[in-house]
């Protein structure tokens, strides 16, 4: 399995292949090649700040020469007006790594704003907020990373723990026959990875806490009112996920209900970039 940087190096060599390909002709035909300048990065909006590390690595990536000066860090809130960081290097460069960093940076930056806005909506639970695998193809790392920022939790990176979703269940003829399957295979491998599965009614929780071999059993499109009484049902005996329909308005009364987690896709497939720009100072 290929390492976090192996894979953020693999994105920004593709990004920077897609966008520029056989050379930024616009920049080529106008600026010359020894001229030099100096860009801002402004903050247009109000949220949480991320991307900054990553951006470094892309200036780094496309021109060593470039000087950044960080003024604002990853995590730290901004404001309207702020002036995240200044870079200083040869016009061409920066005209050409502008649009890659921006794209990083306001999805990142978007990302974890939404995350921190629910971080806050469960303060004074115990509950804590999922990121999910529904991101974007190629950005999991920097999406995923983008959620811890904004102090969110990582459900999984990849496919590196064992979630039993309801297609699983079906495929492998039930509860039991999937955890048996999954138990088999653990040993088989020397593995020793948490297992969740995924339960859609009350007869489904009743079956895994009878058989056993889970860690966590997430409640699949729950209401509140089932998810408060299959809390009660599970008794602390299993860690507990809320998952499924569940939106910014509802998300304290699930965590309410006592679950230890809930996931959210939104925080990652439905985000709005934070709005900001890199022009010439």
């Amino acid at each position: 399995m290929l390492s976090v940087n192996e894979l953020e190096d693999r994105l920004i060599d593709l990004a920077f292949a897609e966008d520029i390909g056989d050379g930024d002709h616009t920049t080529l035909c106008c600026i010359p090649e020894t001229a030099m300048g100096k860009s801002h990065l402004l903050i247009k909006e109000d949220g949480i700040l991320a991307g900054v590390e990553i951006a470094k690595e892309v200036f780094a990536r496309f021109d060593p020469t470039m000087v950044v000066e960080v003024l604002i860090n990853d995590g730290a809130k901004v404001h309207r007006g702020d002036i995240a960081m200044v870079v200083t290097g040869k016009v061409r460069s920066l005209l050409q790594t502008e649009r890659l960093m921006l794209n990083i940076m306001q999805r990142m930056s978007g990302i974890a704003t939404m995350t921190s806005k629910y971080v806050q909506r469960l303060e004074g639970t115990n509950t804590r907020v999922l990121d999910t695998r529904k991101t974007t193809p190629g950005m999991r790392m920097l999406e995923k990373e983008a959620v811890k920022i904004g102090g969110g939790c990582n459900h999984r990176i990849g496919l590196d723990m064992i979630l039993l979703k309801d297609n699983h269940i079906d495929f492998a003829g039930g509860i039991a026959n999937a955890l048996d399957r999954c138990a088999a295979y653990q040993k088989e491998k020397g593995l020793n990875l948490k297992v969740e599965i995924e339960c859609r009614t009350f007869d489904e929780i009743k079956q895994v806490m009878a058989h056993g071999g889970a860690d966590r059993i997430m409640l699949d499109n729950f209401s509140i009112e089932d998810t408060k009484k299959a809390v009660e049902l599970i008794n602390h005996k299993f860690e507990t996920e809320s998952s499924g329909g569940i939106t910014y308005d509802t998300l304290r009364q699930y965590a309410e209900c006592g679950v230890d987690f809930i996931s959210v896709g939104a925080l990652t497939h439905s985000v709005k970039g934070l709005d900001m720009s890199f022009k010439a100072c």
